[in-house]
């Protein structure tokens, strides 16, 4: 019997968002370790909000609303709202109800931004690891780092003299430039760089100020950056530490010594994997005074590498060197899917924190089918 196009739907529902989503659907047990993790935080979103004044959205709710964002490349936070307006999985992740009413997309940035108080991205991602359940899955023994450029959310028309952050506006008369409007609040005025030297000491972009020129290697395009580093374990490739610094040729070794510290206070020696980028003399030589055996790749052209065959000889070192390049797999994916490639945030410490929760989202997608798998040893 064929049925009837009727345009016209029922006036009430009695179906729970609960019964709409799946009881196979791989959002329910990462909401499960979600909850969990916010559950631990409640103490840290105490000292950030204060007792008094109109609600403002719960921060439980803007972190799930972020990883959201995350999983599913949602461009912007208008598009997000747009989602959340009439996507019930959406709905049901972030804990809202169906008749709920949804936030201004203007109204969630400003929140969101008071989650920078309390480094809440990468307490949240320390939360999630140290779920019990969770916490067995990780090697304390092996580690893997590295570091990647994340584009800056500035273009190179921005990048001007110092001296001239702030120029002139054109007279009322003067036309606009080609292919843009002209006047204050508009695009970047046209710029010709050729046979101009730009360089991070007398250059700045007057739009991320904090962005640096930056390049990864000889023969690539240098671009308005930051980088992000991360410390991955080996037994998973589970991202366990994040942060996100100013872009320049130290940054990788500091921001390494920096999250390895944090392990390393432990009787028994611990390893970190790394490419040839961190084989510099001082950098192998303070990770063996911190009981850290350096399996890094040896770089050994044109120059004397810092890691000889004391510990090159050791099978691990093999290992660890086939191990670490997973790390990558977690910078691919961030930049794919977890809005990475070309950061939507001005501000390091914006960038910072949209690299942490890029970094919590892409364990959380991992973690159902590994806690899936038989326990190992």
């Amino acid at each position: 019997m064929r049925g009837q196009d009727s345009r016209s739907g029922s006036l009430f529902s009695y179906v729970d968002l609960e019964q709409r989503v799946r009881s196979d659907h791989p959002l329910r047990t990462i909401r499960a370790l979600v909850n969990e993790a916010l559950a631990s935080l409640d103490g840290r979103f105490g000292e950030i909000y204060s007792e008094i004044g109109r609600p403002s959205i719960p921060p439980e709710q803007l972190l799930r609303a972020m990883l959201l964002q995350v999983f599913y490349s949602v461009r912007s936070e208008r598009q997000l709202m747009k989602q959340l307006d009439f996507n019930l999985l959406f709905r049901w992740f972030v804990g809202l109800g169906i008749d709920d009413p949804v936030w201004d997309a203007s109204t969630f940035s400003k929140n969101r931004d008071r989650l920078l108080d309390g480094s809440v991205a990468a307490a949240f991602l320390s939360a999630v690891l140290a779920i019990p359940r969770v916490k067995r899955l990780l090697s304390q023994d092996h580690f893997s780092v590295d570091g990647t450029l994340i584009q800056a959310w500035a273009s190179m028309k921005s990048f001007r003299p110092r001296h001239g952050d702030t120029p002139p506006n054109p007279p009322a008369s003067a036309e606009p430039p080609a292919g843009g409007r002209g006047g204050r609040g508009g695009r970047n005025a046209e710029a010709d760089f050729h046979g101009e030297r730009l360089s991070n000491d007398t250059h700045r972009s007057v739009t991320d100020p904090e962005a640096r020129l930056y390049r990864k290697g000889r023969g690539r395009e240098a671009r308005l950056c930051f980088m992000g580093h991360a410390l991955m374990e080996n037994r998973h490739g589970l991202i366990v530490d994040g942060c996100v610094t100013e872009a320049n040729g130290h940054a990788e070794r500091t921001a390494a010594l920096a999250m390895i510290e944090k392990r390393a206070d432990r009787p028994g020696r611990i390893t970190l994997g790394a490419d040839k980028g961190y084989d510099a003399e001082d950098f192998v030589n303070e990770l063996r005074s911190m009981n850290v055996t350096p399996h890094i790749a040896r770089n050994t052209a044109k120059r004397r590498s810092a890691v000889d065959g004391r510990t090159t000889r050791h099978p691990g070192y093999a290992v660890s060197q086939r191990i670490r390049k997973r790390i990558e797999e977690g910078f691919g994916w961030g930049k794919e899917f977890g809005l990475l490639r070309r950061i939507r945030m001005r501000g390091r410490e914006r960038v910072d924190m949209a690299f942490a929760v890029s970094a919590a989202a892409c364990n959380l997608i991992r973690l159902p089918k590994l806690l899936a798998e038989p326990a190992v040893a």
